[in-house]
């Protein structure tokens, strides 16, 4: 139960480090409002999944911005291991989460619906 609470607290942590590294990053393909939802380590520092949401700049913006962040995971990966002065930095992977796309799209199927049904 410790190690796995131990775990959670370095991934929120790492969580941390990652948004202000993508904030200070200059590239162009980073464009759009970026969120880091969700980072997952393995238990043995091996590998860090981050999962990244892309608001506006486009329908391709998200595919560009995690194009970008791999593409820079090296860079993130030295940055999270000299401000968190872990002995072990783990390999990152960005992922789209598409999750507020869909919710957005959930929303206006169900407000179209009740548009329909109100004439």
């Amino acid at each position: 139960m410790a190690q796995s609470n131990h775990m959670g607290r370095l991934a929120e942590d790492m969580k941390r480090e990652v948004i202000d590294i993508i904030g200070k990053m200059k590239d162009p393909r980073l464009v759009g409002l970026i969120t880091v939802t969700r980072v997952e380590v393995t238990s043995d520092l091996d590998m860090a999944k981050v999962s990244i949401s892309v608001l506006g700049g486009g329908d391709d913006a998200p595919a560009k911005a995690v194009a970008a962040l791999n593409h820079a995971a090296g860079h993130v990966r030295s940055e999270i291991a000299k401000r968190m002065h872990i002995r072990k930095s783990p390999a990152f992977r960005f992922i789209e989460d598409d999750g507020a796309a869909y919710a957005a799209h959930i929303n206006k199927i169900l407000g179209d619906l009740q548009d329909d049904g109100t004439h």
